[in-house]
């Protein structure tokens, strides 16, 4: 049975110290991108929420202005804007949940 000396035995042990502290170095790098990318794609979201957060109070502010006799026209745009941010919050709620 060969026997192993203790320098041989810290070089291995060294090897496999060095390999798994690089694994590790890895997944950082890994984490960071997805880090960076969970951002981007927040900030998206919420650029996105807020142009249709927008849009449904622009449609708003036209029903408020709209006489008696127009209001039903514009009430349409307004649900159409609504249901839109609606649809975005929830996607983005179950996103980020």
């Amino acid at each position: 049975m060969a026997t192993i000396t203790k320098q041989s035995y810290e070089e291995k042990a060294k090897a496999q110290l060095d390999k798994l502290n690089a694994q590790i170095d890895e997944i950082k790098a890994k984490g960071a991108q997805l880090k960076a990318d969970a951002s981007i794609n927040y900030q998206d979201m919420m650029e996105e929420l807020s142009a249709k957060s927008d849009a449904a109070r622009a449609k708003f502010e036209e029903i408020q202005q709209a006489g008696e006799d127009a209001w039903d026209d514009v009430k349409s745009g307004f649900e159409s804007a609504w249901q839109d941010l609606s649809s975005a919050f929830e996607s983005a709620s179950k996103k980020f949940q």
